[in-house]
């Protein structure tokens, strides 16, 4: 008999909070709310005990959570029992600081991001093991204020998983994108693009849509000029660098098309031409993606050893602490999560016969 993914065990799903004085809490506490969205998955939540009570009682949610304080000895044994809170002491208080960047912020949203990673490090067979991360939003300005000078998420996990390559994308029910390149200065893209950064985004951009269930991805490539350079008129990237990463791609069997230019390809993708748009710039990907799916995007870090995704948006400070924050992103990412980590588990299962 073979063991179905319905028969192993749930998966464990690591939340950091991010920013304690931005939306993360807000919309964390609104997801898991869903007693059947927590049936599906324990949950590990990396942040402030406080910050999350403060949300609920706001938001008229009752706790469905249990706290464990950080560096105890209970909180280095299994954490296996619905959703727990690993409550870090160091930052109590917070909430008494205005909604806006800070020192004080920052370090609180890189130590939960960091203990996150450690847990997702750990073997399958550790009791603190967990099979994905979600990440809430940080301000990265609150990061350089406290001395972490990591453009975001992406780079530091990368670097932490000893990952070889690595990519953003982001996935919704109406578009889905990977970046060529991530939080670059747009005056110094051109310096930095390379054939390779450009394959890594088709390639596994192309892989990503196979997880998600799609056999034979079909991806349009951006150029990076007005018109996709116009022949060379606006610029030679598309020529130099572009075409030459779809034709190594192409001779991998990924069926990618392009260079485009990004005014047209984008429509394509929405009437059913392509699957995913590999885009060469953060801008050139976000804006169609947060304008057509910001309720429901979700941020993937491709070429990780581990699960990573977060909501599409960032700490939102000027509506922090007011419950107005929509969830839908945050949830989006967490069912991702999930699975992503039963389809892991799915194929990490011997199979066995009767």
């Amino acid at each position: 008999m073979t063991q179905t993914q319905e028969q192993q065990p749930i998966p464990s799903i690591g939340i950091s909070m991010g920013d304690p004085l931005g939306i993360g809490p807000e919309i964390l506490v609104k997801a898991l709310a869903d007693p059947e969205l927590r049936k599906r998955s324990r949950f590990v939540i990396y942040g402030l005990n406080e910050s999350i009570t403060f949300a609920a009682d706001q938001l008229g949610i009752a706790p469905f959570w249990y706290r464990v304080s950080r560096g105890t000895d209970r909180a280095q044994r299994e954490l296996a029992e619905g959703v727990v809170v690993v409550d870090d002491p160091d930052f109590h208080g917070i909430l008494t600081r205005p909604h806006e960047p800070s020192l004080k912020g920052g370090h609180a949203s890189k130590r939960f991001i960091e203990d996150a990673i450690a847990d997702a490090l750990l073997t399958d067979s550790h009791g603190r093991f967990i099979d994905g991360i979600v990440t809430g939003p940080i301000s990265k300005t609150s990061w350089s204020e406290a001395g972490h000078q990591w453009p975001g998420h992406t780079e530091l996990l990368a670097h932490r998983t000893k990952a070889k390559r690595s990519v953003m994308a982001f996935t919704s029910d109406r578009l889905r994108v990977a970046l060529a390149t991530t939080h670059i200065p747009l005056m110094d893209i051109r310096n930095v693009l390379t054939i390779g950064r450009i394959f890594d985004a088709i390639d596994l951009g192309h892989e990503a849509c196979r997880q998600l269930g799609i056999k034979r991805p079909r991806l349009g490539v951006c150029g990076l000029n007005p018109h996709a350079g116009e022949a060379g008129m606006f610029g030679d990237e598309e020529q130099r660098l572009i075409k030459p990463a779809i034709e190594v791609a192409q001779r991998n069997g990924i069926d990618a098309r392009g260079p485009y230019s990004a005014e047209v390809v984008f429509r394509k993708a929405l009437e059913g031409a392509f699957d995913l748009v590999v885009a060469m710039y953060h801008d050139q990907g976000l804006i169609p993606m947060k304008l057509l799916a910001w309720k429901n995007a979700v941020n993937w870090t491709l070429g990780l050893p581990i699960i990573r995704v977060s909501p599409d948006h960032g700490t939102a400070f000027d509506i922090a602490g007011k419950g107005v924050a929509h969830e839908g992103s945050m949830r989006a990412a967490i069912e991702l999560a999930i699975d992503l980590a039963k389809q892991r588990r799915s194929l990490a299962q011997p199979t066995t016969g009767s």
